[in-house]
């Protein structure tokens, strides 16, 4: 999933008749080098049939009258020319394969119609009575995906181009297309897959995944807190943090080497969630507990007092968390690109919204307490009235 693990979008093209799969992933191939350019294709298998092959075709009619099937007939010059697994011992801890095969100097490609098939009835009968004997050319393998045969075209963007662009070209320009000309209509089909789409389809994963981790810490902190309006506050941190990560990949960018929107670095995104909420949540659980020593002190200066308690420990939580992980970052070596990204992403996400935090989450805090104490005495007044009358 990795996109400097593997870098690649596979365009998997299915059908019963292998001629026209081949003549239209030559095609496909030849639109892939101009839709995407400076990308690398390769075809699997190859396109070329100049393979030569043996192919047997049964004659099922004379099989039957000398009590054979198709089967049988495959399974005997399977064993002749190939060699069949007939059973299995063990020797010194190991499983050694007992194979029965012809004599390994009888074998010539013209001698196969000769070859003696022993049937049921006792008779020694040659190949060629049974079946027909072809020496033709062909693919040097076929591949089956859910049953049809396949063609796979194998698609590397070049480093400068990001997987999802490309996906989105070959789909545009090259797929809707043969889908708009009928072209791949069932029985045949043609679908993306790769690494390109696993990433894909694992982001639209991680972005409910980045939901639910928001909805979580809400509900925790508001479990926590007994409001609904101080977790609030505190979420405000986050989006400061999101604007954060995208500067240290940026950053990573334009300064270090490139390096890809991957998993991990979404990943990143989804770790910062439960992470600088951690600033906000000292300062208002700080401002609650001045409120709570002293009830008639004003809001704004119980804020400016928690603000100065827990700025040092705030600082010194965020700095040392930077510190720790910056050699992910800037360490190079193997597989140092799998973690740049998820560094670079949390980093920058914590100084960011540390600084924003210092601002935003006072300000909106100052704001909440006072529509608490406004609606605290609305109701109270409310109930005094209720009480009189």
């Amino acid at each position: 999933l990795f996109q400097r693990g593997g870098r690649s979008i596979d365009i998997e093209i299915t059908g019963p008749d292998l001629d026209r799969l081949i003549s239209l992933g030559g095609r496909i191939f030849s639109q892939v080098m101009e839709v995407v350019p400076g990308s690398q294709a390769r075809p699997i298998p190859s396109l070329d049939l100049g393979n030569p092959e043996v192919r047997i075709l049964p004659d099922r009619v004379r099989a039957a009258e000398v009590g054979l099937t198709a089967r049988e007939i495959g399974a005997a010059v399977n064993a002749l020319v190939d060699g069949a697994l007939i059973d299995g011992y063990q020797y010194q801890g190991e499983e050694i394969d007992l194979t029965l095969r012809g004599m390994e100097d009888w074998f010539r490609t013209q001698d196969i119609g000769n070859l003696q098939i022993y049937t049921p009835r006792g008779q020694l009968v040659p190949l060629s009575s049974l079946a027909t004997v072809e020496v033709t050319t062909g693919p040097e393998q076929i591949n089956h995906i859910e049953r049809s045969r396949a063609i796979t075209i194998q698609v590397t963007p070049p480093e400068g181009t990001a997987l999802e662009a490309a996906l989105d070209q070959i789909e545009e320009l090259i797929v809707q297309p043969l889908r708009d000309q009928g072209e791949i209509d069932p029985p045949y089909g043609i679908e993306l897959a790769g690494t390109a789409n696993d990433l894909k389809k694992t982001g639209e994963a991680l972005q409910w995944n980045l939901l639910l981790a928001l909805i979580i810490t809400y509900l925790l902190m508001a479990s926590l807190f007994e409001s609904f309006l101080y977790p609030f506050v505190i979420m405000l941190s986050v989006p400061p943090a999101a604007a954060g990560g995208i500067l240290g990949l940026a950053a990573v960018n334009l300064l270090i080497s490139h390096q890809a929107l991957d998993i991990l670095t979404m990943l990143g995104f989804v770790i910062l969630v439960g992470v600088v909420v951690n600033a906000a949540i000292l300062i208002v659980h700080q401002t609650l507990n001045i409120r709570r020593a002293d009830p008639d002190i004003e809001t704004r200066l119980a804020i400016r007092q928690a603000v100065d308690s827990r700025v040092r420990p705030i600082f010194m939580s965020v700095i040392t968390s930077a510190v720790g992980m910056l050699p992910l970052v800037l360490f190079p070596g193997a597989g140092s690109e799998l973690y740049r990204g998820l560094g670079s992403v949390v980093i920058g996400g914590l100084v960011v919204s540390t600084i924003f935090t210092l601002f935003l989450v006072p300000t909106f805090l100052s704001l909440a307490m006072d529509l608490s104490d406004w609606l605290g005495r609305q109701v109270k007044g409310g109930g005094n009235a209720g009480a009189g009358a």
